[in-house]
């Protein structure tokens, strides 16, 4: 039992806010309510600038060569596997916050809603979309959860989790709302030490549209209420003054400008397709190279690592419009992105163009599943899903709809999101990494990490 003497820590709450600006928050009067008197800092992303390695930077405190998270997806070479979005917690090589709150003497507890990678962590409390694939190819709504049974009482009380509304062309408040309204119900039995909570809702029109559009500027006054929900509801669940984070992950900027890896890769003989009745397909096994995408960075997985070899992928995109930088090999140090699961090129977009997955060379070829929202079909992330064309009644194949990305190194501040904190807690400086999260929070319940 704990002495009467000893103070104990602040139940935490973490919001992971992708997009979050400081000019957003000077709008958002909720959320300067509920940070009043509190901190605020820039939050500098670490490259990659994308939704899995950012969290697992905060989560671990770690940057990729170590935790292992190298992009949105994977590669898993033995398998000639591409996984996009679904790998399970163990892909994250590094102990995460609730791991060390969970080995503390103390025995904190913790929940996790809605973080990529959260599916098999060691939080106490845990939910996470998980649809169940049928055999005959339709979807069942649903989601991991921690206990089991979580879930149905979910579902029983607020309805399904409306997974159309987390990514397609519906994405949009609901999701978010439905995230919230989970947490608090879970809070309300629970009252976990430390609850950490992605809300998604800034990254769709911020990128459908552009970040400073009139619909983005509209799901920023979405997304407030949503936080006033959230914390009319947790104040309630705990009854205690809680601490409040809210980290943004990373910033959307404007982008007038696409590029195709994979065109250029097969223009120049290195990848290779296989036809289908429904068009081209990428064929991993004969191609010399090739490339998954993401936002405003690719992997160049190539067939043969010999310095030669290296050397000419590299040079088909030396000069190559929308493309900052080629890293090869040990070049990949420079972003901590020397890990046997990166490839062995990454490219590196300018910070107006982002980088489309698209390897056919004429519309008409262009596979079955590029008009659908197939997130884990393709290889590659796919913001043109976000889009719909009545004429066709699917996903259009016009990458120039995108307005807005990220992903490439935070060297601008527009390229910065932002962190807050309801009290003051000591943010090292005007302007903390991504990494830092994970020190501030552990530093909350008295744990000094190395």
């Amino acid at each position: 039992m704990d002495s009467p003497h000893v103070t104990m820590p602040k139940q935490t709450i973490l919001l992971s806010i992708p997009g979050l600006r400081e000019k957003d928050v000077a709008v958002m009067p909720k959320l300067r309510q509920l940070t009043a008197g509190g901190e605020i800092a820039d939050l500098v992303p670490s490259f990659p600038c994308v939704t899995c390695p950012v969290q697992a930077n905060m989560t671990t405190g770690r940057l990729p060569d170590a935790h292992g998270v190298v992009a949105n997806g994977f590669y898993w070479r033995d398998q000639q596997r591409v996984e996009m979005w679904t790998s399970p917690n163990e892909c994250i090589d590094r102990p995460q916050i609730w791991d060390l709150l969970g080995h503390h003497e103390r025995e904190y507890t913790s929940a996790v809603w809605f973080p990529l990678h959260s599916k098999g962590c060691e939080a106490d409390f845990v939910c996470t979309p998980a649809p169940i694939h049928n055999p005959d190819g339709s979807e069942s709504l649903w989601c991991y959860t921690r206990p089991i049974e979580l879930y149905g009482e979910l579902r029983d009380a607020l309805g399904h989790f409306p997974l159309r509304h987390f990514w397609g062309p519906l994405a949009g408040i609901p999701s978010s709302e439905w995230i919230a309204r989970s947490a608090v119900f879970a809070a309300r039995r629970w009252q976990p030490d430390f609850f950490y909570i992605y809300l998604p809702h800034l990254d769709y029109a911020a990128q459908r549209t552009g970040p400073d559009s009139a619909a983005a500027e509209t799901a920023v006054v979405e997304l407030d209420a949503v936080l006033g929900l959230l914390a009319e509801g947790m104040h309630d669940a705990y009854h205690d003054e809680l601490l409040w984070l809210i980290a943004g992950e990373y910033a959307i900027t404007k982008v007038d400008h696409v590029a195709y890896p994979n065109r250029v890769l097969r223009e120049a003989g290195l990848l290779k397709v296989r036809e289908a009745d429904d068009g081209e397909y990428l064929d991993l096994a004969a191609s010399r190279a090739w490339a998954m995408v993401d936002h405003q960075f690719a992997h160049v997985f190539t067939a043969d690592d010999n310095p030669h070899a290296l050397a000419q992928v590299a040079a088909v995109f030396r000069n190559q419009p929308g493309i900052a930088e080629v890293l090869v090999g040990a070049e990949r140090n420079r972003y901590r992105l020397d890990h046997p699961r990166s490839g062995e090129v990454v490219l590196i977009s300018t910070p107006n163009s982002w980088q489309t997955y698209c390897w056919w060379l004429s519309d008409d070829r262009a596979p079955g599943f590029t008009r659908t929202v197939d997130i884990h079909r393709k290889p590659g992330y796919d913001p043109v899903e976000l889009c719909f064309d009545p004429a066709t009644k699917s996903i259009p194949l016009d990458a120039a709809l995108i307005r807005g990305s990220h992903g490439a190194p935070a060297r601008d501040r527009a390229q910065r999101s932002v962190i807050l904190a309801s009290e003051p807690v000591m943010f090292p400086g005007p302007s903390i990494a991504d990494t830092d999260v994970f020190g501030i929070v552990l530093r909350q319940f008295g744990i000094k990490m190395e």
